[in-house]
């Protein structure tokens, strides 16, 4: 039996149908039962629990061989470290009261760094905390940046015409398609091939610049001219607020936009097989964010 946290989520999702496929039983566990079903279907024992309490998440890891553990990404959430760290405590707490023994997280590039890199400060938090579970084999992955952010963009694409944010169009950066997490978390734990606290990056199928990706996504939606624009933090901070984002995550967010900016999630370990990822940026435009923009309607 393996565990998911997180199991409707991008990562988890793809986490969960990559254990089916192979054979494996899956606790599958979230915050509604229902939608548990509706997406992952009934081959999954639906388990229902808090995310910031140990003792659900304790009995959600009851007779687990392995899980895979994350901090569900809150945007909306006006404290966003503050409550990061409550997850990361419960999540810690209930592994160091199950007998699981083989762990592997959801962490990021850069998260190495304990300062100046915004939300991935709540993930250098649950990397330390990690490193204090006893008698678990832990294997963390960092991945590069989420394909999935440009699906953010898909109504400023249809009003305005253009993907903008705060990085620079042309830095190249490893970039990864949240579906690969998943395949690459899940096939982790089936194999346990690893020991002790290991941290494994994953760098996506290549490194592209941002205007890149907007090109290959404007040629799938029939806008082969769909440009990036670079826009300065404040535009971006304020942008975030219209889109129901608290403040001081907004700020969190550009803070991470600087970092990227200034090479501090430039990954650590170099591109090789094991960090390289199957999904290229054309590949997902066309499976993933096609479908998105079609049902997505213009900024009024």
């Amino acid at each position: 039996m393996f565990v998911v946290l997180g199991a409707t989520g991008n990562t988890g999702t793809a986490a969960v149908t990559t254990l089916l496929a192979k054979g494996a039983k899956v606790r599958a566990v979230g915050r509604d039962a229902a939608k548990i079903q509706q997406v992952l279907g009934s081959g999954v024992e639906a388990f229902v629990a808090d995310i910031y309490d140990p003792v659900s998440l304790t009995r959600a890891l009851e007779d687990a061989e392995g899980a895979y553990v994350m901090i569900p990404p809150r945007l909306k959430e006006p404290e966003l470290l503050a409550s990061g760290a409550k997850m990361s405590d419960a999540i810690t707490a209930a592994l160091n009261a199950s007998a699981v023994k083989r762990v592997v997280a959801l962490s990021s590039v850069g998260a190495q760094h304990d300062k100046k890199t915004g939300p991935i400060l709540a993930v250098h938090d649950l990397e330390q905390k990690l490193a204090t579970v006893n008698g678990k084999n832990v294997l963390v992955l960092r991945p590069a940046a989420f394909m999935e952010n440009f699906l953010l963009m898909t109504s400023l694409i249809k009003s305005m015409g253009f993907v903008a944010g705060g990085i620079k169009g042309s830095v190249k950066l490893p970039m990864i398609a949240a579906r690969d997490i998943g395949e690459a978390a899940a096939n982790a734990l089936l194999a346990g091939d690893f020991s002790g606290t290991q941290i494994q990056e994953l760098h996506g199928q290549r490194d592209i610049s941002f205007d890149e990706a907007a090109h290959a996504i404007g040629a799938e939606i029939g806008k082969p001219k769909l440009s990036y624009q670079n826009f300065p933090n404040f535009m971006v901070e304020q942008a975030l607020k219209q889109m129901g984002i608290p403040g001081k995550t907004a700020s969190l967010m550009t803070e991470m936009t600087e970092a990227a900016n200034n090479g501090l999630l430039n990954p650590t370990q170099p591109r090789s097989e094991k960090t390289t990822t199957p999904t290229s940026i054309e590949a997902w435009a066309k499976e993933v964010f096609v479908p998105a923009y079609n049902a997505r309607t213009a900024f009024a």
